[in-house]
């Protein structure tokens, strides 16, 4: 179990706090420009466009991640929403990033004139190595964290950023721990850069231009929608802990009186059969019947 608690702020230069986040964003958009500009160079393109054009995608990508984060945790602003603007500039949302940084990709391509998809296998182990490094600011933000567990890598959080289902007073500090989601995501970004990378590094003749992309876009999504299942302090998708993931719908009045007049015909039917012809009102439903599950 890890019980250390870090800090967000990594050193304090007078009034100006550099946050770990930001760090982690930093190492991530190096690592995604030295193993893209490898990855340029083996798909025999001009490397050097990566320069102005990563600037470019990163600042379309660091707005749509601001904007994406200001409306999944749109309670955090709704009173005072100058804050989404003044800094601390702490909160971003990978898919928003990812849509908006598309967006600027699509324009850039289209200006330079090269092959949207090849650069899109180009880029696509460097998407891998941004998420990886990058979610390691979560941990030093201390979200991203899912419900407590008892296996060895569980992360203590403390009570100021714990969500409201597990406050102190019935989680303590000293013996809850959580998933670290952020963890997951990060291991599975490292994994996914190796993949594409290998892949990237031999012929393949099944592979077609654009295909890299495809599967970085697949791996990405369709790990997050499996993680989002954890996730805690969600607004569109929530599990309720010890709760079933389908379960019935509560009829409205309408099909309750249609499912009434049913089971009164049923009833009759039934009656009938066995010779009896009793009145509807003298049948009434047993209240004490186990609800359906």
């Amino acid at each position: 179990m890890i019980d250390w608690t870090p800090g967000s702020i990594a050193i304090q230069i007078g009034p100006l706090p550099l946050y770990w986040y930001g760090i982690a964003y930093a190492v991530g958009l190096a690592g995604a420009y030295w193993i893209m500009t490898r990855q340029a160079r083996r798909f025999g393109e001009n490397a050097e466009l990566l320069g102005n054009g990563l600037i470019i995608v990163g600042v379309a990508g660091l707005i749509g991640g601001r904007l994406y984060h200001v409306i999944d945790q749109w309670q955090l602003y709704a009173n005072d929403p100058i804050k989404i603007v003044l800094p601390p500039y702490s909160g971003l949302g990978v898919f928003g990033g990812f849509v908006t940084g598309g967006i600027a990709f699509l324009y850039l391509v289209r200006r330079y004139r090269v092959s949207a998809w090849r650069w899109a296998d180009i880029v696509a182990p460097g998407l891998f190595v941004m998420q990886a490094a990058g979610r390691w600011g979560n941990f030093f933000n201390q979200e991203l964290y899912g419900p407590p567990t008892n296996l060895p890598w569980g992360i203590a959080i403390d009570c100021a950023h714990r969500v409201v289902q597990y406050p102190c007073d019935t989680y303590p500090l000293a013996t809850t721990h959580f998933h670290p989601l952020f963890l997951y995501e990060s291991l599975s970004a490292v994994l996914g850069a190796a993949v594409l990378v290998w892949l990237s590094s031999r012929p393949r003749p099944s592979f077609r231009v654009g295909d890299l992309g495809a599967i970085a876009l697949i791996w990405i999504g369709g790990f997050r929608f499996l993680l989002e299942f954890l996730r805690i302090g969600m607004i569109w998708l929530r599990r309720r802990q010890g709760a079933p993931m389908l379960a019935p719908v509560e009829p409205s009045e309408d099909e309750d009186e249609d499912g009434d007049e049913d089971d009164e015909d049923d009833d009759d039917d039934e009656a009938d059969e066995d010779g009896e012809d009793e009145p509807d009102d003298e049948t009434p439903p047993d209240a004490d019947a186990p609800p359906l599950t």
